[in-house]
């Protein structure tokens, strides 16, 4: 269940594969017409190593790894009593088509409001790449009605 025993746990690590196609893709989902994200030339020309990843397409590769629902499995939550509540993407560096990014998932606090009725889960998950750059941190926050 969700009680503060789990504050500080961290899940085996994941890695995920950055393919060109998934990245021009993710861009064209959320709308974003911007030519890096679907021509490696025009990628290039704007600074990059090759097509750079859309700045909320970590929580694709944490989808991608599993990582999604493994917190709250691992607690045995109801998932239909939860809510994604909060993303928050730190960049260090940049994350492009071809990458092989690696990363572990660590539950950082555990947290009620409303007496109880809500549970808050906040998980942060470490990216590094292939040569071993810190590339992005990013938190989540999920909510669990508790009834």
């Amino acid at each position: 269940m969700l009680d503060a025993d789990y504050i500080g746990k961290e899940y085996p690590p994941f890695t995920v594969e950055v393919e060109k196609g998934r990245l021009g893709f993710f861009a064209r989902s959320i709308g974003d017409a911007n030519p890096i994200y679907q021509d490696e030339d025009a990628a290039k020309a704007a600074g990059y190593r090759s097509v750079p990843a859309p700045l909320t397409f970590p929580f694709s590769i944490m989808m991608d790894a599993g990582q999604g629902t493994i917190v709250l499995e691992d607690m045995g939550v109801d998932i239909t009593k939860s809510v994604h509540g909060e993303q928050i993407f730190e960049y260090h560096g940049d994350i492009c088509a071809g990458d092989i990014i690696s990363g572990h998932q660590k539950i950082l606090d555990i947290f009620e409001k409303k007496g109880g009725a809500l549970k808050f889960i906040v998980t942060e998950i470490r990216l590094d790449n292939q040569n071993g750059d810190h590339v992005c941190d990013f938190r989540t926050v999920i909510v669990v009605r508790n009834v």
